[in-house]
């Protein structure tokens, strides 16, 4: 539909809006429904004034998406492919959100629930890429060129897409944190893919990206709305598609650098304090350790963008 690069611009900016316009609208419902996070006493004391805060805001920058899609790149099957699975991801963190904060039930789905329902995704989602639109060999970092990966092919992708889903997760505990970091992300794989001379993905991370941009409005400290399960599962699925989709899955670990990060100190802290009964952290994940450590919410938001911007550099270069 014509200019490929022009519609891909008005895919970002579709998103954009449709954030822009869809907030002011779902978090008074979302009040009015009494979904507030409910917030746990022992993390920072700080935290205790956000009780109540609306969640499920993830609704808020995928509604734009498949919007943006239909609009700027309907025909590709790729991109459609690529939205559902984020669509799917972000369908299950609702479900995990409505059932605590709706229902009660404070720890949501149950474990293997929630992993059982994101396996399925994301096999489904490597057989589908793996069926249709095979790729031979992905991209190393630093220009190293490229590595065939064989029967690995499976277990990477949906390696990929479960360690991404949660790292974005776990990464998502201050205000605008994860939306400014994957928004960071995003905007690199659609650079990627205009370097790469494959832009039929562009529209789709632009999308998400202009959307991203459209809820930090509302998610910036101190946030009207969280983004809950229901957008941090959906765009960490979204961006390991993304990656596999564009042959980079190898350069995740360098572009999501900081979600790398966080995942590592979760497992550090329970490792450290099973073996040795010690903390390594005051709190984990590692956003919290700074917090208790004197750091302001802000800072310590500003940082962790810094690095996923830092990381985000070092994969390109």
């Amino acid at each position: 539909m014509g200019c490929p690069v022009v519609s891909d611009v008005w895919a970002g900016v579709t998103g954009l809006l449709m954030a822009l316009g869809i907030a002011p609208l779902l978090i008074p419902m979302l009040r009015r429904l009494k979904l507030g996070q409910q917030i746990r006493d022992v993390g920072p004391q700080g935290h205790l004034k956000k009780q109540g805060t609306p969640t499920m805001g993830g609704i808020i920058f995928l509604i734009g998406v498949p919007i943006a899609v239909a609009i700027w790149d309907p025909a590709s099957i790729r991109v459609w492919a690529l939205t559902l699975l984020t669509l799917g991801y972000g369908l299950i963190g609702f479900a995990d959100d409505y059932l605590k904060v709706a229902l009660k039930r404070p720890l949501g789905l149950r474990a293997r629930e929630k992993l059982l329902m994101q396996v399925l995704l994301a096999v489904a989602f490597a057989w589908y890429v793996n069926r249709f639109l095979p790729v031979t060999s992905y991209l190393l970092p630093f220009h190293l060129g490229r590595l065939t990966l064989g029967w690995w092919y499976g277990p990477t992708v949906v390696l990929a897409i479960l360690g991404t889903a949660n790292a974005v997760n776990i990464t998502d505990g201050l205000d605008g944190l994860a939306a400014g970091a994957t928004a960071v992300s995003f905007a690199f794989f659609a650079l990627l893919a205009g370097r790469l001379k494959d832009p039929a993905i562009q529209p789709f991370a632009l999308a998400i990206t202009g959307g991203l941009i459209g809820f930090l409005r509302v998610n910036l400290h101190p946030a009207k709305v969280f983004m809950g399960d229901t957008g941090s599962l959906a765009l960490g699925a979204g961006l390991a598609g993304l990656a596999v989709m564009t042959g980079a899955p190898l350069l995740l670990p360098i572009v999501g650098v900081l979600f790398v990060i966080e995942t590592l100190s979760v497992i550090i802290q329970v490792l450290s304090f099973r073996i040795t009964g010690k903390r390594v952290f005051r709190m984990s994940p590692l956003h919290h350790h700074f917090e208790l450590g004197g750091w302001s919410e802000e800072r310590v938001v500003t940082v962790f963008w810094i690095v996923s911007a830092l990381g985000a550099v070092l994969a390109w270069w």
